[in-house]
């Protein structure tokens, strides 16, 4: 069991048969009446956002949400299949657990899963990620002086903005959080 006063940034409890996780706490004490905990949680199954208010002795059970590391194998229509480390057993997870960072990874790339009393509900990519540029426009000498940008296409199929110097075939550093270019690799 956790109180709200002793919440804290990341926590994760049950609430109302949901699991959320505190995004942004503060602890106010006004000059008159009763302290209390502002909040803003996030549904970890849904990813709602809500800003909820806490009595300070108000106590919720503790969540735990296992992070796994797991393989990414391959897709076969809208099923995703992962493969434990440890175990080498597959697991096939569903398109529509899958978040938008997801687009940067590539077969055989490592991904955190994320799951709840089995239940998996959401993948984290690594943080950044090294992919080819397989479709852009030409760069041309001089073109570096300025932040302009210029549509690419990455060997996942993701397209994002990357600078005018980049080239076709060249490796690139994306921020998976993101979805921006960082840096030659």
């Amino acid at each position: 069991m956790i109180s709200a006063g002793d919440f804290r940034n990341g926590v994760t409890f049950e609430m109302d048969g949901n699991v959320v996780s505190i995004i942004e706490f503060q602890h106010v004490k006004p000059g008159k009446g009763a302290a209390f905990v502002r909040t803003k949680i996030r549904n970890v199954i849904t990813g709602a956002v809500t800003e909820k208010t806490f009595n300070p002795n108000d106590k919720y059970p503790t969540a735990f949400v296992e992070r796994k590391d797991m393989q990414y194998l391959y897709s076969d229509g809208d099923l995703y299949y992962f493969m434990d480390n440890e175990t080498f057993e597959q697991i096939p997870i569903n398109k529509s657990v899958l978040g938008d960072n997801f687009k940067f990874v590539k077969e055989n790339m490592e991904c955190k899963v994320l799951s709840y009393k089995g239940n998996v509900f959401g993948i984290e990519p690594p943080n950044f990620v090294e992919l080819e540029v397989v479709k852009t426009d030409p760069g041309f000498k001089g073109d570096t002086a300025t932040n302009a940008t210029k549509p690419a296409t990455l060997e996942t199929g993701a397209e994002i903005k990357v600078p005018l110097f980049i080239n076709e075939g060249e490796k690139i550093r994306i921020d998976t959080r993101t979805g921006e270019y960082m840096e030659r690799a």
